[in-house]
């Protein structure tokens, strides 16, 4: 496991790809999204994700919280990994989305993707639209037929390596990623799921993700986890850390091994104190190993992960 970034696998002709083990997640901040964007990237954080859906992200305030942090020095471009989403119109807001949804599934995301660049361009002049590029392109969810997900997929493809770095995936069950898997060109390099009971936390579809070199981001992680926040491990490890439960919480899951969290926090103190709080618990797990391996044991075994070993 990593404590820190993970390199995506590697994609001919595209520059090497780190993804960070916190990634700053923009949905539902709505007319904040530019300040929150712009202090995530002060505090520390160098992940964020977003969407080409309007109905619960501002991509375009990402992009402007972006440039501002890029205009006053606090960060470069390069530094940051950018990854936001083309959505279907099942997804969609009918009354204001970026393509026709009368368009074929090809133009939608064509459309998609233009609007994105335009949003997530580097800088206020125009011209930036054309160095524009993001990092990685997820598909927020499979769309109806397994046809119209390739469709979509090809379509992305087409953009890799030049205007996007890599492709992943959102929302999906273990049957459709072997599926798309199977027959992409251009494979997926990463998969954002909810990380909770209902999916008895996605054991086996992680299992795949790590044999396949594919990076698991966990999302929702702490609202639909009040069980796992209240666990031993979670406690134990927060007490003997300094850390809040939440951090805790997110760094036993980070301890799962080929996974990274979305964290969404809007307290702008909580931003840089995560970001301490991993840093912690990686110093916890050098001076302390067996003590850790107990705690991520008894985590594992709430999870279901001990089976999957």
């Amino acid at each position: 496991m990593s404590w820190d970034k993970y390199l995506l696998r590697p994609v001919p002709s595209a520059p090497s790809t780190y993804l960070p083990v916190l990634i700053y997640g923009t949905a539902w901040k709505k007319e904040r999204t530019a300040d929150l964007v712009y202090q995530a990237l002060k505090a520390g954080f160098r992940a964020v994700d977003t969407a080409a859906q309007p109905k619960h992200y501002r991509e375009d305030l990402v992009g402007e919280g972006i440039r501002r942090a890029i205009q006053e020095g606090a960060v470069r471009r390069e530094d940051i990994y950018l990854q936001t989403k083309f959505t279907s119109i099942q997804g969609q807001n009918p009354d204001n989305m970026p393509y026709d949804p009368k368009a074929s599934v090809t133009d939608q995301v064509h459309a998609s993707i233009s609007s994105s660049l335009h949003n997530l361009r580097p800088s206020d002049a125009p011209v930036s639209v054309e160095d524009a590029y993001i990092d990685t392109l997820v598909l927020h969810s499979p769309l109806p037929t397994m046809a119209q997900t390739l469709e979509a997929w090809m379509t992305l493809e087409t953009y890799v390596p030049h205007r996007i770095r890599h492709l992943g995936i959102s929302n999906c069950t273990l049957p459709v990623l072997k599926e798309l898997y199977s027959q992409a060109n251009i494979k997926p390099a990463v998969v954002q799921n909810r990380f909770y009971p209902d999916t008895r936390f996605d054991v086996p579809l992680r299992a795949f993700c790590r044999d396949q070199d594919i990076i698991y981001q966990s999302f929702w992680t702490l609202t639909a986890n009040p069980e796992l926040i209240r666990s031993q491990a979670v406690q134990s490890l927060a007490e003997h850390t300094a850390v809040s439960p939440a951090a805790a919480l997110y760094c036993l899951v980070l301890g799962l091994g080929k996974t990274t969290v979305l964290n969404g926090t809007t307290n702008t103190s909580r931003m840089q104190e995560d970001l301490i709080a991993v840093r912690k618990v990686q110093q916890f797990t050098q001076v302390n190993p067996e003590l850790w391996e107990r705690m991520l044991a008894h985590f594992k075994r709430l999870t279901g992960d001990v089976a999957a070993l």
